[in-house]
């Protein structure tokens, strides 16, 4: 308020006071008149009827928008009566005046007048709070008891757990305190991000099949499946402490036991459970209704990519020069949406998610890129002669790839991020010796994207500004795996080395060994799942198999619980979990060892 506003505001509000005394004084011998006994409450029906400057003044002299004060008893009333007539009318309103001139200095020192108790609606107060974080609402809350209780309204507070990501499914009329919900989700992630920090949980071992080599992993928000040499697939629920994985049937012929073909890829979602095998056939479940397939497709030839949409029933399969998609049609029947044909074998293949009307896939097929629509034909989305493509990932507005520069003029391996709807490379990251072996760029943070690379180094690119915000040396051999979220990152190499790592201190937290490589890591914030798949896939004879050599070639799949609060050392092992009528030949004798029920 400036000096001319302020001499304003003076003025009226002195013009106001002094036409309010005149008409007081004017009323007062009627008043005296019919209420002899009571002068004192004329003031207050005065100040009650008053307007503008003043009123809001004075309500805010007598306490406007606080607690009542304690009623007094009828000998303080009568003393109050006594002294309110014993000195001139004239000190009273110069007693006025002097608190009114008081009031008008201090709003001279104040910018903001808190009129807000008795002036603002509550619906509008609400509306305003709804922009404040949680600490900004705890601030609030302390001004005053009208704010306090605007600022720990429910709507506030469960608009807050939703936008944080909390208990995102629930409505409102769930729970009757949500700023005690929101608390309590606090507090669980902060035990989490501290138990992931610490290596603190449960650890288990997934179930393995005997006389067969792992050949491919796949899980999806905790539901893991595998495929073996065998023919064998199998499913793991590691949310309910399940392991026990039921094993989905396939519908070979019985003619020839044990020489089904190899499991080849195997993907998973929310509702299907998708199994290619060498012989081109394709096989479909439904996790609701059971172990048999819902679906049966046969390629001429061996299927080289497959891919499973994260979201619907939608597929995608790649078989000699020929892509193929697969959609549920109105019965829930699936039928093939469309076919394209590519000029080179596929090598990756990938859905693009939250696509609204049509299925929409990329392909990569040597140094081709294809942008795959089920209303059109391909389109080529990159090409440059001799550079292939040897990693991919998209998103649900962008592809990037890994492209290996080849030739006479070496540019250096980058990885291109191409827009899918403009058609158009966006941006050229990286310039490494090494090939991009992995790239995340669905599961990461906005604007930012997490690569691997054969030079055994991690990379966090900035797509905003097109550089590497940060490059960590991370394992001995090259990079197979990699994911990253708003803190960490863990990243798989091909010595079998999975680290964890917080990359906003560039330091590695904790790290585990296993013989095979890494081609699987998934994790959200209570879960890591990771899978060592072997180099050979070969089935070894029976007879020559024992502990050692078959521990050595069959692969390994961990389950991580971090909201278990204990050390993943002192976990119990899985397989002494295993019941005591369990032959010991497939869990290396270890059931009489360690009993069941003193685990």
């Amino acid at each position: 308020m400036d000096d001319h506003s302020l001499d304003e505001f003076r003025r009226r509000w002195q013009e106001e006071l002094a036409q309010a005394q005149a008409l007081r004084k004017r009323r007062r011998p009627e008043a005296a008149e019919r209420r002899p006994r009571r002068p004192e409450v004329v003031s207050g029906r005065g100040e009650q009827q008053a307007s503008g400057y003043l009123a809001l003044a004075q309500g805010l002299l007598e306490g406007a928008g606080r607690p009542p004060a304690a009623r007094a008893t009828r000998a303080e009333r009568q003393e109050a009566a006594s002294r309110s007539r014993s000195p001139p009318a004239r000190d009273a309103a110069g007693g006025r005046e002097q608190l009114v001139d008081q009031l008008i200095r201090d709003l001279n020192e104040m910018d903001d007048v808190p009129f807000f108790d008795i002036q603002l609606p509550y619906e509008l107060a609400i509306n305003i709070f709804q922009y404040l974080n949680r600490r900004e609402l705890g601030r609030c809350a302390q001004v005053s008891k009208t704010w306090k209780v605007i600022a720990e309204d429910e709507v506030l507070w469960y608009r807050l757990c939703q936008q944080e990501g909390h208990l995102p499914e629930s409505s409102i009329s769930d729970y009757s305190c949500w700023k005690l919900v929101f608390q309590e989700c606090r507090a669980k992630e902060h035990m989490l991000r501290t138990n992931w920090k610490n290596r603190k949980g449960a650890v288990s071992e997934l179930e393995h099949i005997p006389d067969a080599v792992l050949c491919d992993v796949h899980s999806h928000d905790g539901v893991v499946i595998a495929g073996y040499t065998s023919g064998d697939v199998r499913v793991w629920d590691t949310r309910t402490w399940d392991y026990t994985a039921p094993f989905l049937e396939s519908e070979f012929e019985e003619d020839e036991p044990g020489m089904q073909p190899y499991v080849s890829f195997v993907r998973i979602n929310s509702s299907l459970a998708v199994a290619a095998y060498e012989d081109g056939f394709l096989n479909i479940w439904n996790l609701r209704t059971g172990k048999y397939p819902i679906h049966r497709f046969e390629h001429d030839a061996r299927i080289q990519a497959l891919a499973l949409s994260q979201e619907d029933a939608t597929i995608a399969t790649a078989s000699a020069f020929d892509v193929v998609m697969l959609c549920p049609n109105e019965e829930g029947n699936l039928q093939i949406a469309a076919e394209f044909e590519v000029q080179k074998l596929v090598d990756y293949l990938e859905i693009v998610p939250d696509t609204e009307r049509y299925p929409v896939a990329v392909a990569t097929a040597g140094d081709l890129v294809y942008l795959l629509k089920a209303e059109d034909s391909a389109r080529t989305l990159h090409y440059v002669y001799g550079q292939p493509v040897t990693c991919l990932d998209v998103s649900a507005n962008q592809a990037a790839f890994g492209v290996k520069s080849l030739g006479w003029v070496y540019e250096g391996n980058k990885i291109l991020v191409y827009s899918l709807e403009a058609e158009r490379c966006v941006s050229k990251l990286g310039n490494a010796l090494g090939d991009f072996s992995c790239v995340n760029l669905r599961d990461s943070p906005p604007n930012l994207m997490v690569s691997g690379n054969m030079d055994r180094r991690v990379r966090i690119h900035d797509l905003r500004t097109d550089s590497i915000a940060l490059s960590i040396s991370a394992h001995q051999l090259g990079v197979s795996a990699v994911q990253m979220d708003d803190w960490k990152i863990v990243s798989g190499g091909e010595e079998g080395l999975v680290s964890v790592w917080d990359y906003r201190m560039s330091q590695k937290l904790w790290e585990v060994h296993s013989r095979h490589p890494v081609r699987h890591i998934s994790f959200n914030s209570h879960s890591l799942i990771t899978a060592h798949v072997p180099y050979e896939r070969v089935v070894r004879n029976a007879d020559l198999d024992n502990f050692a050599t078959h521990r050595r070639h069959r692969g390994l799949i961990q389950a991580y619980a971090f909201a278990v609060d204990q050390l993943a050392f002192q976990s119990t092992v899985p397989i002494c979990r295993s019941a005591c009528d369990a032959m010991p030949g497939y869990n290396y004798d270890l059931a009489l060892a360690f009993p069941p029920d003193r685990i």
